[in-house]
């Protein structure tokens, strides 16, 4: 081993490799090299288009405000890109007697060739015996998802909506089915329906008309919870729309600047709407004694090695480490079919 190389973004939609030499171990270090590394196309693509908010501004964590700032949260380059990966041991540290070269984990860790983690951090995520290691990029993802269906408070026999059927929306179907829902997929890709529909959905329908369609099957009622999964402000309106009197809105979807358009005077005011924000920095403060987000990321792996979860074929697009860009592209262009892309890292 010579060096490790890994991805960073010097400008919009311009990525480059960066290298670097292998630092000695420390005693209670282990040395990671990754196997596999899934892109976002949520925050992973605002990064690289250069639209996302903390590249722009500064968010102040005290305060928990975004506030006006000489340099952002994010500077050039950005480092950061990638957070979902999986991979196995090729170095322990003097220290480190329970952990084995060879042994697979999942993780955040950008994409890169090789990571140098705790032996802490790498016993965590340690991936289940026997278990398909690409089930590891959606660890991070995966754990959205799941925090997403439990925002919605999902009871048995509910019927749930989900609007947007992009990675984290098929698995939030999934995951809802799973909890004992009556699923609605709403997408206006009919590619991404017929995926819904063959994981689990009970019905697959084009936004235009959803909320009319979702009264009409229950009888009246509406959605007993919506989930937005697609960050579309059309996708939002008519979440609320559908929704029955006093349910929940889970917004999960990453919306850009303002929402031209988003009626608040009409069902959201009329229905008693609960509109709420669901996403990864933190959980339900009502569950948050007995769930985190490494209980979540566990979940997410779990669920998917004992068949709950079966996310796998949602990987459409892969490329080899070296052809990064190519796929960034292609996931910013929009590639027909395309749903989860995936980095190879190859021996």
């Amino acid at each position: 081993m010579s060096s490790s190389k890994a991805l960073v973004l010097i400008a919009p939609r311009t990525l480059a490799f960066e290298d670097s030499g292998f630092v000695p171990l420390g005693p209670e270090e282990v040395r990671i090299r990754t196997l596999f590394s899934g892109i976002s196309a949520g925050t992973e693509l605002t990064q690289y288009r250069g639209t996302n908010p903390f590249m722009h501004r500064r968010f102040d964590e005290a305060q928990r405000l975004f506030v006006d700032a000489e340099v952002p949260s994010w500077d050039w380059p950005v480092r950061n890109l990638g957070y979902e990966e999986s991979g196995e041991i090729i170095e322990v540290g003097s220290d480190v007697a329970d952990l084995k070269v060879g042994q697979r984990l999942f993780g955040t860790w950008n994409h890169k060739t090789h990571h140098v983690a705790t032996a802490d951090y790498a016993r965590d995520r340690l991936l289940p015996e026997g278990a398909d290691p690409r089930i590891g990029i959606f660890s991070h993802i995966g754990a959205v998802a799941l925090n997403g269906v439990h925002d919605a408070q999902i009871r048995i026999g509910d019927t749930i909506a989900v609007f947007g059927l992009g990675v984290p929306g098929q698995i939030v179907a999934q995951a809802a089915r799973a909890s004992g829902a009556r699923v609605i997929a709403i997408d206006p890709d009919a590619a991404r329906r017929d995926i819904a529909l063959r994981h689990g959905a009970h019905l697959a329908i084009e936004p235009a008309g959803a909320a009319e369609e979702i009264k009409r099957r229950t009888g009246g009622r509406g959605a007993d919870a919506c989930i937005e999964v697609s960050g579309a402000p059309p996708a939002l309106g008519e979440a609320i729309r559908a929704a029955a009197y006093n349910a929940r809105v889970i917004a999960m979807g990453f919306f850009q600047g303002a929402i031209p358009g988003l009626k608040l005077g009409e069902e959201f005011h009329h229905n008693r709407i609960q509109l709420i924000c669901s996403q990864i920095s933190g959980v339900s403060p009502d569950a948050s004694y007995r769930w985190s987000k490494p209980r979540l990321w566990r979940s997410a792996i779990e669920l998917q090695h004992d068949g709950t979860l079966d996310l796998i074929p949602l990987i459409t697009h892969r490329a080899p480490f070296e052809d990064a860009p190519k796929l960034f592209d292609q996931l910013d262009q929009g590639a027909p079919g395309m749903l989860q892309a995936m980095l190879e890292f190859g021996a």
